[in-house]
């Protein structure tokens, strides 16, 4: 399960949707929703209401150095948005948060 769900996400937005039960991962590339939901649920011991997950395309990098003009490209990422069933929280992500 630790191989499916990378990290939890923790920025401004992310942190807002926590209000609403939602909670953002970053995931494995090649694993589906249903994993997605059995990892969550094994992890932070929840029930998972819905997955949804979203691919995320590197971005085209470039830099200029001494021995020219070097480009590549930023990882592929996928992200998994979360939502948990009434009356179950994440601390670990909604630790920042004031009710």
């Amino acid at each position: 399960m630790f191989d499916i769900i990378r990290r939890p996400i923790i920025s401004e937005k992310a942190m807002g949707m926590g209000h609403n039960r939602q909670y953002v991962f970053e995931v494995a590339p090649n694993s589906n929703k249903i994993d997605i939901k059995k990892a969550v649920e094994e992890l932070y011991e929840v029930e998972v209401q819905s997955v949804r997950t979203l691919n995320m395309k590197g971005k085209n990098k470039s830099r200029f150095t001494k021995k020219g003009l070097m480009k590549g490209h930023t990882a592929l990422r996928k992200k998994a948005y979360v939502t948990l069933k009434e009356g179950f929280v994440i601390e670990i992500v909604s630790g920042a948060q004031e009710e």
